[in-house]
């Protein structure tokens, strides 16, 4: 056997929060995109938003055969609203002022361009080691 020390979690190394724009439409006073930071999620978390985003659907004309079934906007959204750090989409005023609750819908919200709001999820998922995005498993499937 070898030498496992360098398998010992203190030599983990941990992953960075990056600070990337979102949308153009939220800006600062020289029209720069506001910068939204974003948190790693664990592979924990993910299977935690992943199997809250599945549920069992009945086979038709199966009786008691059920197969899963992916919500993949729910997931995506969910994942937003997990790994954003900054802008809080817990804030209360921010729902208020987007006339919300809860951070999945400020996020939609927040990012009412379909445009961006795929490029933002994109780079997030790019960040989190995903090589092939969500965007592009849809358009792999459609052909």
């Amino acid at each position: 056997m070898g030498d496992l020390s360098r398998f010992l979690k203190k030599n983990k190394k941990t992953k960075e929060n990056i600070k990337i724009p979102a949308t153009m439409s939220l800006t600062d006073d020289n029209g720069a995109p506001l910068l939204w930071e974003v948190k790693p999620l664990t592979t924990k978390e993910d299977n935690a938003i992943r199997e809250a985003c599945t549920v069992d659907v009945q086979v038709t004309g199966k009786p008691n055969v059920f197969r899963p079934k992916f919500n993949g906007t729910q997931y995506v959204t969910k994942m937003l609203a997990a790994c954003v750090v900054f802008p809080n989409l817990n804030d209360k005023e921010l729902q208020d002022s987007y006339g919300v609750m809860g951070a999945e819908q400020l996020v939609t919200e927040m990012l009412d361009d379909p445009g961006e709001f795929n490029d933002f999820i994109n780079r997030v998922q790019e960040y989190h080691g995903f090589k092939e995005t969500f965007q592009d498993k849809v358009e792999e499937a459609k052909n």
